[in-house]
This record gives C-alpha cells, structure tokens and sequence, in this order.
C-alpha cells in the first residue's frame, strides 16, 4: 500500500512524508476518520514509507503484510475455526484477504469475513498480551518496529490498561498506529499519550475520479454516485454495486414512520411497532446498528429537503406510495436534534448488547411523539 494508491487526503500525506524524512515520527499516533476514508490504508502507506525506503523487496513484503516488523491487532471474536482465546494472528489470513480486497473496508465487511456478523468483536487482554510479547522482540531488520491496532476503541478496559504503560513508553523505534472511528470510546490515558491526525471525509472529486480510474465507471455514473457516498469510497463502492442494503433498509424505515405516524391515539398500531422491533431484533447487531445510521441519514435528507436545500438532497426512495416531498415538513429544526439524539442512543445501548427489541420499541414509541410534536411541546 503506496501512499500513491491512497484517495485524496494530500495534506495527510505530505505530513506523514515530512515526519518520516525529518525523522520526527510520533512514537504514538491516533488515526481518526469515520469508515471509507482511507485511515487504515494510510496507516498501511505510512508504515511502508518508514520501513521500506523504496527497497523493492521490503515493499513486496509490506503490500502482502508480510513484513517481520509490521504488526497488526484488530477486533476478533470466537468462530467456526477459532472456538477459544481469539488472538488478531490466529485470523492473519483473513486479515490479508480482507485487506487487499476491502481497503477501505468497514468493521461490519470485517465481521462478514470471519463469519461473526451477528456478534461484537473486541480487542481483549489476550490481545494486549500478544502486543506486548511481539514489541519486547528486537525488530529483525534492525530498524522500526510498528504496531497497527485497527478499530481500537474495541479494546476493552482490561486490554486498554495493559497497554498503556507501553503505549506511553515504548521500546526504541516502536511505533504504534491506532486506527480509530470514535476516539472518544478510548480510555482518556490512551487518547492523551497519542498524536491525533483526523481525516476529513473525501470529496466527490476524489471518489469520482477513483470510481473513474479504478472501476471503470462512466463520469456521470461516477459523479451521482460520489454525490450520494457522503464522503465515503466504501460506501460509493457499494452503491456501484449494489451491494449495500439500501432498498431493504429503506423498507423498514418507511414501515416504521408510518407505524410511528398512526400510533399517536391509536393503542392498536403499538402492535405494529412491536412486530416492527422483532423484525429489526432478528438481525446481527452490526446490521442494526447499519440500519439506524440509515434512519440518520435519511432524516438529514428530510430536513435538507424540508428547508430547500435540494441540491444536497442525493436519496431517491425506490417505494412506490412514499415522497420524501410529503414526508420532508415533519422533519425540522424543533425535532431534528432529539430524533438524532434518540438514534444514537439506540445505537450505543446496542453496541454495548442491550436487548435490541426493547431498545428499538422504547426508540420507536419516542419517536411517534417526535414527528407529531410542535416546537413549543418539544421545548417545554
């Protein structure tokens, strides 16, 4: 992974070169961008950068992620062929496929490939243990040693403990990476021992371009779809393919609101809403949390809608019956705020395996109150 594969990002770029060549490189960095910004591959690229020095040889290793000083840790969890004490170099094999195929790869394509989908990877001691024993070892090549904790903030508090101390003082020439969507997940020792560089979202420009150059797209297939991707190569992928959730995902959400629109007086629709939450409960968790970023997304739509900025308005929904015209004034700038409140509060009870029915009936009854209520009634 050559910093010249990576999309756009420049001014990251020149700043890592530039901290490399004056040999001013942060012995503990924090990558930080939401999924599909290239933060991972940039920290491959870097890596690469540090120990290769354009030896053909090194860069051969590095882009197999092979080379002897480049570590990797990364969220694992129990499957068909690890049934105990999941470590990141029992799945290396998988990490290597999942790499080269999805560089820009979220946490939930991760999951797909080690087949754990429906449960909650982390990053535990038995990780932190492995890290530590890797790092204590003399480079083999006498030079950086760098560790690569992808999704860090899965590192649970046992794990997060064990490291700190080597985190805040490494070995000579030991570099730690970590590759984070939410730093605020991370202990404050960690997050206050590290160099934080955030990533910003792509630009259409940039994921057109690659759409262009990489798979071959049309330029007006490419420019629709980096429009819709939201500053995400991943998710520009998906939608070239189709391979997203999008349809099925905008199903679920319409028969939501409408529930959710019919429920106020009516106790009778509460069942629907109860059906509603058993069907969305029957999914992986990482498949639900996809699923509210979706209600996110598609209320922000409504509300671009809703105060006239339709230029930025890129949803198109596929239901026959459904207008996002007609939907759009129910969303606004008195609700807006409190629905967005009540989502991600879905989603952090979620992640941290709550009982997802009773979350998304406790989310959905709330928001039955929130699309009917007026400024003054929310506000009061």
């Amino acid at each position: 992974m050559l910093f010249n594969h990576l999309i756009g990002q420049q001014h990251i770029i020149n700043h890592l070169k530039r901290t490399a060549d004056t040999g001013r490189i942060a012995h503990a960095q924090l990558f930080v961008g939401v999924n599909g910004v290239g933060t991972l591959a940039a920290a491959i690229a870097y890596a690469q950068y540090i120990l290769c020095k354009n030896d053909e040889a090194c860069d051969i290793r590095v882009s197999k992620l092979q080379h002897p000083d480049l570590h990797f840790a990364f969220p694992t969890a129990v499957n068909e062929n690890v049934k105990k004490h999941p470590v990141s170099k029992l799945f290396l094999n998988e990490w290597r496929t999942f790499v080269k195929e999805h560089p820009y790869g979220s946490l939930y394509q991760w999951y797909q490939q080690l087949g754990i989908e429906n449960k909650q990877g982390q990053i535990g001691v038995d990780e932190a243990e492995e890290i530590v024993s890797a790092l204590k070892l003399k480079s083999y090549e006498g030079g950086y040693k760098i560790m690569i904790i992808w999704m860090a903030e899965k590192m649970n508090n046992a794990a997060a403990n064990k490291l700190l101390k080597l985190i805040e003082e490494p070995p000579a020439k030991t570099i730690f990476l970590l590759v984070v969507e939410h730093p605020e997940q991370l202990i404050n020792t960690i997050l206050s021992r590290c160099q934080i560089l955030d990533f910003p979202l792509l630009s259409e420009e940039n994921i057109a371009e690659a759409l262009i150059e990489r798979e071959n797209s049309f330029p007006a297939e490419a420019q629709k779809i980096a429009h819709r991707a939201e500053g995400n190569y991943q998710k520009a992928l998906e939608l070239l393919k189709s391979e997203g959730n999008d349809l099925e995902f905008e199903q679920l959400f319409i028969t939501w609101v409408r529930a959710a629109f019919k429920a106020k007086g009516n106790a009778s629709v509460i069942q629907d809403l109860i059906a509603w939450s058993d069907t969305i409960g029957a999914m992986g968790r990482e498949k639900q949390k996809q699923f509210l970023n979706f209600c996110l997304q598609f209320f922000r739509q409504a509300l671009l809608w809703n105060y006239g900025a339709k230029d930025l308005v890129f949803y198109e929904p596929q239901t026959k019956g459904f207008n996002i015209e007609k939907f759009a004034p129910f969303i606004h700038s008195a609700n807006i705020e409190a629905i967005n409140k009540e989502l991600n509060d879905a989603i952090y009870h979620i992640e941290r395996n709550g009982n997802a029915k009773l979350i998304l009936l406790d989310t959905s009854i709330k928001l039955t109150r929130l699309l009917h209520a007026k400024e003054q009634e929310i506000n009061s």
